[in-house]
């Protein structure tokens, strides 16, 4: 029963997994240069119980207004917004909270993200 969270966490490990790779391939010389010119990461926000919550379980998930899952760069941009009112619909100043708690919890899995790629290479 996969929900927002395991969709959102598979992308963020997919980016130390890549990361390591083309490492690998840099240190071996099979590349000239790392290719990725920004690290991705990706969250799954709702609109429970009229709260805007970050990192949503199954249960929160489930009982969702509205949810979303993010994917977004290290930039400060985003790659993906999707985003659905499952039984009602949803004010854009829901949409806003959402955007704003998902660029927070962006960052700090970029950070997460720095010290597993720093701790793999040591």
């Amino acid at each position: 029963q996969a929900d927002g969270g395991t969709r959102t966490a598979s992308i963020t490990g997919a980016y130390v997994a890549l990361y390591q790779c083309l490492s690998k391939l840099l240190e071996n010389k099979s590349l000239s240069k790392m290719p990725l010119r920004y690290a991705v990461s990706a969250v799954s926000v709702g609109w429970v119980d009229g709260e805007v919550i970050l990192d949503l379980d199954y249960d929160e998930d489930y009982r969702a207004d509205a949810d979303f899952n993010i994917v977004l760069t290290d930039h400060g941009e985003f790659i993906e917004v999707q985003g659905t009112g499952e039984e009602i619909s949803f004010p854009a100043q829901v949409l806003e909270q959402v955007l704003k708690l998902a660029e927070f919890g962006g960052r700090q899995l970029f950070k997460i993200q720095s010290k597993v790629i720093e701790s793999l290479s040591t």
